[in-house]
């Protein structure tokens, strides 16, 4: 059986330490649209702050109770599971300098993978890693 899809993207839920910090990453720096803040009821009580990339969703998640486990750092070589998103836009190098310019660890500067596929890699303020890349033509 095969996943009979009703929205041609996924949705993210990343849960955060520092939500006026994340918000200014996503929202501010990256430009994602603020959709919604609204209440998430127990058990796990927050904020869940919904920012829109395209058709994906970006869950910023503020829990009243923040975790104390962080999430393992180093990106693809630090541990298994989810490790990074991508996310295919046509500036990766005006993404990266800006990302910099807010303070941003800058993993892999805008690099040509292959020919016409620039790719830059850099660090939400938890430590995620976020993908930018430009396929070409």
């Amino acid at each position: 059986m095969a996943v009979e899809l009703r929205k041609d993207s996924i949705d993210l839920g990343i849960v955060v330490r520092n939500p006026e910090r994340s918000l200014a990453f996503y929202r501010d720096v990256l430009g994602f649209e603020h959709v919604a803040s609204t209440p998430m009821p127990p058990p796990l009580s927050g904020t869940m702050h919904r920012l829109m990339c395209g058709t994906s969703m970006i869950k910023v998640i503020d829990l009243e109770e923040t975790p104390s486990a962080h999430a393992a750092p180093g990106g693809l070589g630090g541990a298994t599971g989810y490790r990074y998103f991508t996310i295919t836009v046509s500036n990766v190098a005006d993404l990266t300098r800006a990302c910099r310019d807010a303070g941003a660890n800058v993993i892999i500067d805008n690099i040509e993978l292959r020919p016409g596929l620039q790719v830059s890699i850099v660090e939400d303020p938890d430590g995620n890693w976020v993908e930018f890349i430009d396929p070409g033509d």
